[in-house]
Protein backbone atom coordinates (compact mmCIF):
# COMPACT_ATOMS: atom_id res chain seq x y z
CA UNK A 1 0.00 0.00 0.00
CA UNK A 2 1.33 3.46 -0.89
CA UNK A 3 1.98 6.31 1.23
CA UNK A 4 -1.25 8.21 -0.49
CA UNK A 5 -3.28 5.07 0.15
CA UNK A 6 -2.52 5.07 3.53
CA UNK A 7 -2.78 8.95 4.21
CA UNK A 8 -6.39 8.71 2.39
CA UNK A 9 -7.48 5.82 4.02
CA UNK A 10 -6.84 7.08 7.29
CA UNK A 11 -8.81 10.71 6.52
CA UNK A 12 -11.89 8.79 4.99
CA UNK A 13 -11.79 6.51 8.10
CA UNK A 14 -12.26 9.24 10.18
CA UNK A 15 -14.75 11.37 8.34
CA UNK A 16 -16.42 7.88 8.23
CA UNK A 17 -16.07 7.45 12.05
CA UNK A 18 -17.35 11.14 12.75
CA UNK A 19 -20.50 10.95 10.48
CA UNK A 20 -21.16 7.04 12.18
CA UNK A 21 -21.32 8.03 15.71
CA UNK A 22 -23.52 11.29 14.93
CA UNK A 23 -26.39 9.11 16.27
CA UNK A 24 -24.47 8.94 19.69
CA UNK A 25 -24.04 12.43 20.04
CA UNK A 26 -27.23 13.07 19.71
CA UNK A 27 -28.01 10.78 22.44
CA UNK A 28 -25.50 12.35 24.41
CA UNK A 29 -27.55 15.69 24.09
CA UNK A 30 -29.98 13.93 26.38
CA UNK A 31 -31.71 11.89 23.18
CA UNK A 32 -34.51 9.18 25.13
CA UNK A 33 -35.06 5.79 24.01
CA UNK A 34 -37.05 5.76 20.63
CA UNK A 35 -36.27 4.08 17.48
CA UNK A 36 -34.58 6.61 15.07
CA UNK A 37 -32.66 9.55 14.48
CA UNK A 38 -36.21 11.53 13.50
CA UNK A 39 -38.13 10.58 16.52
CA UNK A 40 -34.81 11.35 18.96
CA UNK A 41 -34.94 14.45 17.25
CA UNK A 42 -38.91 15.01 17.62
CA UNK A 43 -38.46 14.74 21.06
CA UNK A 44 -36.45 17.96 21.42
CA UNK A 45 -39.03 19.72 19.33
CA UNK A 46 -40.24 20.05 15.92
CA UNK A 47 -37.45 23.12 14.94
CA UNK A 48 -34.81 20.33 15.67
CA UNK A 49 -36.49 17.16 13.78
CA UNK A 50 -37.05 19.59 10.59
CA UNK A 51 -33.57 20.49 10.76
CA UNK A 52 -32.81 16.90 10.72
CA UNK A 53 -34.87 16.46 7.85
CA UNK A 54 -32.85 18.98 6.25
CA UNK A 55 -29.51 17.41 6.70
CA UNK A 56 -30.86 13.83 5.51
CA UNK A 57 -31.83 15.38 2.37
CA UNK A 58 -28.57 17.21 2.00
CA UNK A 59 -26.77 13.63 2.97
CA UNK A 60 -28.79 12.11 -0.01
CA UNK A 61 -27.92 14.31 -2.36
CA UNK A 62 -23.88 13.50 -1.96
CA UNK A 63 -25.04 9.88 -2.68
CA UNK A 64 -23.61 8.50 -5.93
CA UNK A 65 -27.23 8.03 -7.57
CA UNK A 66 -27.67 11.86 -7.28
CA UNK A 67 -24.16 13.80 -6.84
CA UNK A 68 -22.81 12.71 -10.47
CA UNK A 69 -26.15 13.78 -12.36
CA UNK A 70 -25.72 17.87 -10.57
CA UNK A 71 -23.89 19.52 -13.29
CA UNK A 72 -25.31 17.92 -15.61
CA UNK A 73 -29.25 18.50 -14.62
CA UNK A 74 -28.20 22.07 -13.97
CA UNK A 75 -26.85 22.52 -17.51
CA UNK A 76 -30.06 20.53 -18.88
CA UNK A 77 -32.57 23.48 -17.61
CA UNK A 78 -30.16 26.25 -18.62
CA UNK A 79 -28.67 27.70 -15.62
CA UNK A 80 -25.18 27.46 -17.22
CA UNK A 81 -26.47 28.99 -20.14
CA UNK A 82 -28.23 31.84 -17.84
CA UNK A 83 -28.12 35.83 -19.05
CA UNK A 84 -27.39 37.02 -15.57
CA UNK A 85 -26.86 35.57 -12.34
CA UNK A 86 -30.43 35.98 -11.22
CA UNK A 87 -31.72 34.65 -14.05
CA UNK A 88 -29.17 31.80 -12.85
CA UNK A 89 -30.64 31.64 -9.37
CA UNK A 90 -34.15 31.56 -10.67
CA UNK A 91 -34.06 28.94 -12.41
CA UNK A 92 -32.20 26.70 -9.77
CA UNK A 93 -34.98 27.82 -7.44
CA UNK A 94 -37.74 26.71 -9.84
CA UNK A 95 -36.00 23.46 -9.95
CA UNK A 96 -35.65 22.83 -6.01
CA UNK A 97 -39.50 23.82 -6.11
CA UNK A 98 -40.32 21.13 -8.29
CA UNK A 99 -38.37 18.78 -6.29
CA UNK A 100 -40.32 20.05 -3.09
CA UNK A 101 -43.45 19.67 -4.81
CA UNK A 102 -42.68 16.12 -5.32
CA UNK A 103 -41.66 15.64 -1.61
CA UNK A 104 -44.27 17.31 0.37
CA UNK A 105 -47.43 15.66 -0.93
CA UNK A 106 -46.21 12.32 0.73
CA UNK A 107 -45.30 13.11 4.13
CA UNK A 108 -49.15 14.79 3.91
CA UNK A 109 -50.23 11.06 3.01
CA UNK A 110 -47.73 9.31 5.22
CA UNK A 111 -49.21 11.45 8.47
CA UNK A 112 -52.83 10.97 7.51
CA UNK A 113 -52.40 7.02 6.59
CA UNK A 114 -50.46 6.89 10.12
CA UNK A 115 -53.46 7.79 12.28
CA UNK A 116 -53.71 4.06 13.09
CA UNK A 117 -49.94 3.36 13.05
CA UNK A 118 -48.76 4.31 16.43
CA UNK A 119 -50.74 1.46 18.29
CA UNK A 120 -49.86 -1.14 15.49
CA UNK A 121 -46.27 -0.32 17.06
CA UNK A 122 -47.42 -2.35 20.05
CA UNK A 123 -47.70 -5.22 17.36
CA UNK A 124 -44.87 -7.85 17.18
CA UNK A 125 -45.76 -9.04 13.67
CA UNK A 126 -46.15 -5.27 12.71
CA UNK A 127 -43.03 -4.36 14.42
CA UNK A 128 -40.55 -7.99 12.65
CA UNK A 129 -42.24 -6.45 9.00
CA UNK A 130 -40.96 -2.76 9.77
CA UNK A 131 -37.44 -3.99 11.05
CA UNK A 132 -37.29 -6.37 8.05
CA UNK A 133 -38.09 -3.28 5.70
CA UNK A 134 -35.75 -1.32 7.51
CA UNK A 135 -32.58 -4.16 7.06
CA UNK A 136 -34.00 -4.93 3.24
CA UNK A 137 -33.32 -0.54 2.82
CA UNK A 138 -30.38 -0.88 4.67
CA UNK A 139 -28.84 -3.84 2.57
CA UNK A 140 -29.90 -1.77 -0.89
CA UNK A 141 -27.52 1.08 0.66
CA UNK A 142 -24.64 -1.53 1.12
CA UNK A 143 -25.33 -3.23 -2.74
CA UNK A 144 -27.03 -5.99 -2.60
CA UNK A 145 -29.90 -4.85 -4.99
CA UNK A 146 -30.94 -1.52 -6.27
CA UNK A 147 -34.50 0.33 -6.14
CA UNK A 148 -34.17 1.46 -9.36
CA UNK A 149 -36.73 2.03 -12.40
CA UNK A 150 -36.03 0.40 -15.66
CA UNK A 151 -33.14 1.82 -18.05
CA UNK A 152 -34.90 2.82 -20.46
CA UNK A 153 -37.56 4.83 -18.14
CA UNK A 154 -35.06 6.36 -16.19
CA UNK A 155 -33.37 7.59 -19.23
CA UNK A 156 -36.62 8.67 -20.76
CA UNK A 157 -37.50 10.65 -18.14
CA UNK A 158 -33.94 11.83 -17.64
CA UNK A 159 -34.71 13.91 -20.98
CA UNK A 160 -38.49 15.26 -20.29
CA UNK A 161 -38.87 18.66 -19.52
CA UNK A 162 -36.40 20.65 -20.89
CA UNK A 163 -34.82 24.34 -20.72
CA UNK A 164 -36.07 27.18 -19.19
CA UNK A 165 -38.38 27.58 -16.16
CA UNK A 166 -41.42 25.09 -17.19
CA UNK A 167 -38.38 22.18 -17.92
CA UNK A 168 -36.52 23.57 -14.78
CA UNK A 169 -39.79 22.55 -13.01
CA UNK A 170 -40.64 19.29 -13.92
CA UNK A 171 -36.90 18.22 -13.84
CA UNK A 172 -37.58 18.79 -10.15
CA UNK A 173 -40.26 16.53 -10.11
CA UNK A 174 -38.88 13.99 -11.43
CA UNK A 175 -35.16 14.15 -9.97
CA UNK A 176 -36.19 12.06 -7.16
CA UNK A 177 -37.85 9.21 -9.25
CA UNK A 178 -34.27 9.14 -11.28
CA UNK A 179 -32.28 8.93 -8.25
CA UNK A 180 -34.39 6.79 -6.57
CA UNK A 181 -31.73 4.12 -5.65
CA UNK A 182 -29.92 5.76 -3.02
CA UNK A 183 -33.48 8.15 -2.48
CA UNK A 184 -35.34 5.53 -1.61
CA UNK A 185 -34.06 3.83 1.43
CA UNK A 186 -33.26 7.26 3.02
CA UNK A 187 -37.11 8.63 1.27
CA UNK A 188 -38.92 5.12 3.14
CA UNK A 189 -37.35 5.65 6.67
CA UNK A 190 -38.12 9.68 6.43
CA UNK A 191 -41.74 8.44 5.18
CA UNK A 192 -42.07 5.50 8.64
CA UNK A 193 -41.03 8.23 10.66
CA UNK A 194 -43.58 10.78 9.94
CA UNK A 195 -46.18 8.18 10.58
CA UNK A 196 -45.58 7.79 13.84
CA UNK A 197 -45.91 11.08 14.30
CA UNK A 198 -49.45 11.40 13.07
CA UNK A 199 -48.97 15.04 13.05
CA UNK A 200 -49.68 16.37 9.30
CA UNK A 201 -47.99 19.96 9.58
CA UNK A 202 -44.75 18.63 10.63
CA UNK A 203 -44.76 15.46 8.05
CA UNK A 204 -45.07 17.65 5.28
CA UNK A 205 -42.62 20.28 6.38
CA UNK A 206 -40.21 17.54 7.12
CA UNK A 207 -40.71 16.29 3.37
CA UNK A 208 -40.33 20.10 2.40
CA UNK A 209 -37.30 20.16 3.84
CA UNK A 210 -35.81 17.27 2.91
CA UNK A 211 -36.73 18.08 -0.66
CA UNK A 212 -35.07 21.69 0.32
CA UNK A 213 -31.90 19.74 1.52
CA UNK A 214 -31.53 17.58 -1.59
CA UNK A 215 -32.14 20.20 -3.98
CA UNK A 216 -29.43 22.61 -2.08
CA UNK A 217 -26.10 21.38 -4.05
CA UNK A 218 -28.44 21.82 -7.42
CA UNK A 219 -29.07 25.59 -6.48
CA UNK A 220 -25.82 26.64 -5.40
CA UNK A 221 -24.28 25.36 -8.81
CA UNK A 222 -27.14 26.59 -10.90
CA UNK A 223 -27.17 30.12 -8.92
CA UNK A 224 -22.86 30.60 -8.59
CA UNK A 225 -21.86 28.14 -11.37
CA UNK A 226 -19.84 26.60 -8.98
CA UNK A 227 -17.49 23.47 -9.32
CA UNK A 228 -18.39 21.02 -7.01
CA UNK A 229 -15.29 18.37 -6.32
CA UNK A 230 -15.39 15.25 -8.64
CA UNK A 231 -17.31 12.42 -7.78
CA UNK A 232 -15.68 9.33 -6.18
CA UNK A 233 -15.05 7.14 -3.70
CA UNK A 234 -15.97 8.88 -0.96
CA UNK A 235 -19.56 8.81 -2.10
CA UNK A 236 -19.27 4.85 -1.29
CA UNK A 237 -18.63 5.75 2.98
CA UNK A 238 -21.77 7.95 2.60
CA UNK A 239 -23.83 4.80 1.66
CA UNK A 240 -22.45 2.83 3.77
CA UNK A 241 -23.46 4.99 7.16
CA UNK A 242 -26.70 5.33 5.72
CA UNK A 243 -26.95 1.81 5.49
CA UNK A 244 -25.38 1.01 9.04
CA UNK A 245 -28.11 3.28 10.34
CA UNK A 246 -31.03 2.25 8.97
CA UNK A 247 -29.81 -1.79 10.08
CA UNK A 248 -29.65 -0.01 13.36
CA UNK A 249 -33.24 1.20 13.16
CA UNK A 250 -34.49 -1.86 12.26
CA UNK A 251 -32.65 -3.41 15.52
CA UNK A 252 -33.89 -0.66 17.52
CA UNK A 253 -37.35 -1.18 16.31
CA UNK A 254 -37.32 -4.77 17.80
CA UNK A 255 -35.28 -3.76 20.77
CA UNK A 256 -38.18 -0.81 21.72
CA UNK A 257 -40.96 -3.61 21.08
CA UNK A 258 -39.85 -6.61 23.34
CA UNK A 259 -39.34 -5.80 27.18
CA UNK A 260 -36.22 -6.49 28.25
CA UNK A 261 -35.61 -9.50 31.10
CA UNK A 262 -33.30 -8.47 34.40
CA UNK A 263 -30.64 -10.66 33.53
CA UNK A 264 -29.84 -8.34 30.44
CA UNK A 265 -30.53 -5.21 32.16
CA UNK A 266 -27.81 -6.21 35.22
CA UNK A 267 -25.69 -6.56 32.35
CA UNK A 268 -26.24 -3.54 30.76
CA UNK A 269 -25.67 -1.75 33.85
CA UNK A 270 -21.60 -2.57 33.69
CA UNK A 271 -19.44 -0.46 31.49
CA UNK A 272 -17.63 -3.68 29.68
CA UNK A 273 -20.99 -3.93 27.53
CA UNK A 274 -20.05 -0.18 26.03
CA UNK A 275 -16.43 -1.36 25.86
CA UNK A 276 -17.29 -3.70 23.73
CA UNK A 277 -20.28 -2.22 21.64
CA UNK A 278 -17.30 0.76 20.94
CA UNK A 279 -14.48 -1.89 20.17
CA UNK A 280 -16.73 -3.65 17.38
CA UNK A 281 -17.83 -0.13 16.18
CA UNK A 282 -14.11 0.89 15.98
CA UNK A 283 -13.48 -2.02 13.78
CA UNK A 284 -16.11 -1.58 11.34
CA UNK A 285 -14.67 1.62 10.85
CA UNK A 286 -11.47 1.04 10.48
CA UNK A 287 -12.45 -1.60 8.22
CA UNK A 288 -15.16 0.76 6.19
CA UNK A 289 -12.26 3.12 5.78
CA UNK A 290 -10.26 0.44 4.03
CA UNK A 291 -13.21 -0.37 1.72
CA UNK A 292 -13.32 3.36 0.53
CA UNK A 293 -9.89 3.64 0.32
CA UNK A 294 -10.27 0.31 -2.22
CA UNK A 295 -12.95 1.61 -4.20
CA UNK A 296 -10.50 4.83 -5.62
CA UNK A 297 -9.61 4.37 -8.90
CA UNK A 298 -5.82 2.40 -9.83
CA UNK A 299 -6.25 1.36 -5.79
CA UNK A 300 -3.67 -1.44 -4.69
CA UNK A 301 -6.30 -3.13 -2.78
CA UNK A 302 -8.88 -2.73 -5.23
CA UNK A 303 -9.94 -6.49 -5.51
CA UNK A 304 -10.83 -6.34 -1.49
CA UNK A 305 -13.24 -3.80 -1.70
CA UNK A 306 -16.64 -6.09 -1.44
CA UNK A 307 -14.83 -8.35 0.79
CA UNK A 308 -13.62 -5.55 3.31
CA UNK A 309 -17.10 -3.79 3.16
CA UNK A 310 -18.96 -7.21 3.42
CA UNK A 311 -16.11 -7.86 7.19
CA UNK A 312 -17.24 -4.12 8.33
CA UNK A 313 -20.39 -4.58 8.05
CA UNK A 314 -21.72 -7.15 11.04
CA UNK A 315 -19.26 -5.15 13.57
CA UNK A 316 -20.36 -1.97 12.58
CA UNK A 317 -23.89 -2.25 13.27
CA UNK A 318 -23.60 -4.33 16.31
CA UNK A 319 -21.42 -2.17 18.35
CA UNK A 320 -23.67 1.15 17.50
CA UNK A 321 -26.21 -1.08 18.76
CA UNK A 322 -24.70 -2.09 22.00
CA UNK A 323 -23.42 1.03 22.77
CA UNK A 324 -26.49 3.48 21.73
CA UNK A 325 -28.63 0.44 24.14
CA UNK A 326 -26.14 0.60 27.01
CA UNK A 327 -26.44 4.49 26.96
CA UNK A 328 -30.62 3.89 27.04
CA UNK A 329 -30.60 1.44 29.45
CA UNK A 330 -27.82 3.74 31.83
CA UNK A 331 -29.88 6.89 31.98
CA UNK A 332 -32.83 4.22 32.38
CA UNK A 333 -35.64 6.17 34.56
CA UNK A 334 -34.65 7.46 38.07
CA UNK A 335 -35.67 5.60 41.27
CA UNK A 336 -37.71 8.81 42.33
CA UNK A 337 -39.79 8.27 39.58
CA UNK A 338 -41.51 5.91 42.30
CA UNK A 339 -42.63 9.10 44.16
CA UNK A 340 -44.79 10.40 41.84
CA UNK A 341 -48.08 8.05 42.07
CA UNK A 342 -50.40 8.41 38.66
CA UNK A 343 -53.85 8.01 38.50
CA UNK A 344 -55.40 6.06 36.17
CA UNK A 345 -58.86 7.03 36.14
CA UNK A 346 -59.69 10.71 34.86
CA UNK A 347 -62.73 10.24 36.72
CA UNK A 348 -61.45 9.59 39.74
CA UNK A 349 -58.52 12.11 39.58
CA UNK A 350 -60.84 14.99 38.25
CA UNK A 351 -63.03 14.49 41.45
CA UNK A 352 -59.79 14.32 43.95
CA UNK A 353 -59.20 17.47 42.24
CA UNK A 354 -61.65 18.70 43.12
CA UNK A 355 -62.30 17.82 46.67
CA UNK A 356 -58.92 18.40 47.36
CA UNK A 357 -59.24 22.00 45.44
CA UNK A 358 -55.88 20.61 44.36
CA UNK A 359 -54.73 21.75 40.53
CA UNK A 360 -54.50 18.76 37.82
CA UNK A 361 -51.99 17.18 35.84
CA UNK A 362 -52.86 15.53 32.92
CA UNK A 363 -50.49 13.45 30.78
CA UNK A 364 -51.60 11.52 27.79
CA UNK A 365 -48.43 9.02 26.30
CA UNK A 366 -48.20 6.03 24.41
CA UNK A 367 -45.19 3.05 24.37
CA UNK A 368 -44.18 4.02 20.75
CA UNK A 369 -43.78 7.42 21.25
CA UNK A 370 -40.34 8.97 21.54
CA UNK A 371 -41.11 12.40 23.21
CA UNK A 372 -43.34 10.55 25.93
CA UNK A 373 -40.58 7.98 26.91
CA UNK A 374 -37.87 10.62 27.54
CA UNK A 375 -40.69 12.58 29.84
CA UNK A 376 -40.96 9.82 32.15
CA UNK A 377 -37.13 9.48 32.03
CA UNK A 378 -36.01 12.89 32.26
CA UNK A 379 -38.26 15.50 33.17
CA UNK A 380 -41.24 13.79 35.55
CA UNK A 381 -38.34 11.88 37.85
CA UNK A 382 -36.48 15.29 38.15
CA UNK A 383 -36.52 16.33 41.87
CA UNK A 384 -37.30 20.08 41.35
CA UNK A 385 -40.55 19.03 39.27
CA UNK A 386 -41.11 15.84 41.90
CA UNK A 387 -41.48 19.28 44.21
CA UNK A 388 -43.73 21.02 42.33
CA UNK A 389 -46.20 17.88 41.54
CA UNK A 390 -47.17 17.31 45.22
CA UNK A 391 -49.45 19.33 44.64
CA UNK A 392 -50.92 18.48 42.30
CA UNK A 393 -53.57 15.35 41.13
CA UNK A 394 -51.22 13.69 38.48
CA UNK A 395 -53.37 11.51 35.92
CA UNK A 396 -51.70 9.34 33.48
CA UNK A 397 -53.66 8.44 30.14
CA UNK A 398 -52.10 5.70 27.82
CA UNK A 399 -52.72 6.16 24.33
CA UNK A 400 -51.67 3.21 23.45
CA UNK A 401 -54.13 1.49 21.67
CA UNK A 402 -55.96 3.86 18.96
CA UNK A 403 -58.51 1.54 18.94
CA UNK A 404 -59.51 1.77 22.81
CA UNK A 405 -62.56 3.80 23.07
CA UNK A 406 -62.90 5.50 26.48
CA UNK A 407 -59.46 6.97 26.13
CA UNK A 408 -61.09 7.88 23.17
CA UNK A 409 -63.50 10.13 24.67
CA UNK A 410 -60.64 11.26 27.11
CA UNK A 411 -58.70 12.62 24.17
CA UNK A 412 -61.34 13.88 22.65
CA UNK A 413 -62.43 16.26 25.91
CA UNK A 414 -59.58 17.48 26.19
CA UNK A 415 -58.80 18.34 22.47
CA UNK A 416 -55.58 15.92 22.19
CA UNK A 417 -56.44 14.07 19.13
CA UNK A 418 -53.97 15.28 16.82
CA UNK A 419 -50.18 13.59 18.49
CA UNK A 420 -48.60 12.79 21.39
CA UNK A 421 -46.94 13.58 24.13
CA UNK A 422 -49.72 16.51 25.50
CA UNK A 423 -49.31 17.49 28.77
CA UNK A 424 -51.94 19.28 30.44
CA UNK A 425 -51.72 21.51 33.43
CA UNK A 426 -55.46 23.16 35.25
CA UNK A 427 -55.58 25.03 38.41
CA UNK A 428 -57.33 24.21 41.10
CA UNK A 429 -60.71 26.22 39.62
CA UNK A 430 -60.31 23.47 36.54
CA UNK A 431 -59.44 25.79 33.89
CA UNK A 432 -56.47 24.97 31.47
CA UNK A 433 -53.62 26.60 32.63
CA UNK A 434 -50.73 25.20 30.61
CA UNK A 435 -50.32 22.89 27.28
CA UNK A 436 -47.28 21.14 26.28
CA UNK A 437 -47.65 19.10 23.11
CA UNK A 438 -43.61 18.20 22.75
CA UNK A 439 -40.79 17.21 25.21
CA UNK A 440 -40.05 19.67 27.92
CA UNK A 441 -36.87 19.96 29.73
CA UNK A 442 -37.09 19.65 33.68
CA UNK A 443 -36.52 22.86 34.21
CA UNK A 444 -39.07 24.20 31.89
CA UNK A 445 -41.68 22.45 33.24
CA UNK A 446 -40.66 23.27 36.89
CA UNK A 447 -41.36 26.11 36.19
CA UNK A 448 -44.87 25.88 34.69
CA UNK A 449 -45.83 23.83 37.21
CA UNK A 450 -45.15 26.73 40.28
CA UNK A 451 -46.99 29.23 37.91
CA UNK A 452 -49.86 26.83 38.36
CA UNK A 453 -51.90 27.30 41.64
Amino acid sequence: MTRRSRKWMAFTAVTVCLVALWPLGALADGGGSDTNAFARALSHGPMVALGASYAFGLATSLTPCVYPMIAITVSVFGAKEAKSRLQGMMLSLVFVMGIVCLFTPMGVVSALTGKGFGAALGNPWIVAVIAAVFLSLAASLFGAFELALPQSLSNRLSTVGGGGYRGAFVLGLLCGVVAAPCVGPFLFGLLGWIATTRNVAVGSAAMALYGLGLGTLFFVVGTFAVNLPKAGAWMMGIKWVGGVCLAYMALAYVRDAVPAPAAPELMLAGKGYFVVGAVLLAIGLVLAGMHVAAERRKSPIAHLSRPIKLASIPPAVAGLFMAITWYQAAKGPDAAAAKLRWESSETVAVARAQSEHKPLLVDFGASWCAACKELEERTFPDPQVLAQVARFVPLHIDATDDDNQEVAKVRQKYHATEGLPVVLLFDNKGTEAVRFTEFVSPGRFAAALASVQ
